[in-house]
């Protein structure tokens, strides 16, 4: 898949129909603004919208990954040892949970036949970074090293996420706390300063706002142990010298999400450094839309390019 660019102002973005129409219909709803919530009403707010599993799989249990919990996805039964994507949910460090991406673990691990460990990290402002990082970094190394138990092959490692989950990954690909072979990074957060165009273009009338998003990363930093401009918040920040050992990636961005900028600007920046990347932008999407395959085209092409790459990514074991 070639490395997209950036669109510029001159390029016209229209809303998908169907996003549009979803978007109408959140707003007739009138759910209250995530940042005019407390956290614990915010979630409750999140956990009533969680769709029903629309498929079944092979197998799915719980398992202690290393003092952290997680739920394991397994495909359907095989002589070869599938490969493992390690998965962090999105929700702003703040909300989501393992039912909240349910749905999406289902998808991938069906679509892809590799296996899914969902990881339940801590969220904040309970527990302010770096408490959910230290989280997912303890998970992955775990997952490594208990393969397995886990029945997954030690040497065909993936992680992955959406939003916050994908600025987890992305932070965990640098730590690289086990040998990871590819990173699915849906719309990340990359770069916490919220200073791109995007964020101005985007910053109402598309779910995720602007001020929501001030509202996720304040809780976030709560605690006062690092910034905006640390790379393990901003990923996009960190050196060349870390970056250009990154595993291979697919970026997932969406044309109508004040994230979308960082998560093009850092598909550049790896693909400078000579990283493998694809980068894919649903151009008339909104954040959120890859949670949505029961209801958006977009949602369902979206996983099926996520599995794919996955699948192609893992498909051969240790490079």
């Amino acid at each position: 898949m070639p490395l997209s660019q950036p669109l510029n102002q001159s390029q016209h973005r229209s809303l998908n129909w169907e996003a549009q129409t979803l978007l109408e219909l959140m707003e007739r709803i009138g759910a209250p603004a995530l940042d005019s919530q407390e956290p614990a009403m915010a979630r409750a707010t999140r956990a009533e919208l969680a769709p029903e599993p629309t498929e079944d799989c092979h197998e799915i249990r719980f398992v202690d990954a290393g003092g952290v919990p997680a739920r394991l996805y397994l495909p359907t039964p095989t002589d070869t040892l599938p490969g493992l994507l390690v998965f962090f949910h999105g929700g702003g460090w703040v909300i989501g949970d393992l039912d909240s991406h349910d749905n999406i673990c289902r998808s991938l691990t069906n679509r892809s036949g590799q296996a899914v460990l969902s990881i339940d990290y801590r969220l904040a402002p309970e527990d302010p970074f770096p408490a959910g990082l230290g989280d997912c970094i303890q998970a992955t190394r775990w997952a490594h090293a208990n393969a397995a138990e886990l029945g997954v092959d030690p040497d065909r490692l993936a992680v992955g996420g959406d939003s916050a989950g994908a600025n987890f990954a992305a932070v965990v690909a640098h730590v690289a706390p086990a040998p990871i072979m590819f990173q699915l990074l849906v719309y990340p957060v990359t770069d916490c300063r919220m200073n791109t165009e995007s964020y101005e273009q985007n910053a109402e009338g598309y779910f995720l706002t602007k001020s929501s998003m001030q509202w996720f990363i304040d809780h976030y930093l709560a605690g006062e142990r690092g910034s905006a401009e640390d790379p393990r918040v901003s990923p996009l920040l960190v050196g060349d010298d870390v970056l250009a050992q990154s595993p291979p990636a697919l970026v997932i961005t969406a044309g109508f999400d004040p994230l979308r900028d960082e998560g093009v600007a850092y598909a550049n920046r790896m693909a400078a450094l000579g990283v493998k990347v694809s980068h894919v932008e649903f151009t008339g999407q909104f954040h959120g839309f890859f949670s949505l395959p029961h209801m958006l085209g977009d949602a369902r092409a979206a996983h099926a390019l996520a599995a794919e790459s996955l699948r192609l990514a893992l498909a051969s074991g240790r490079p």
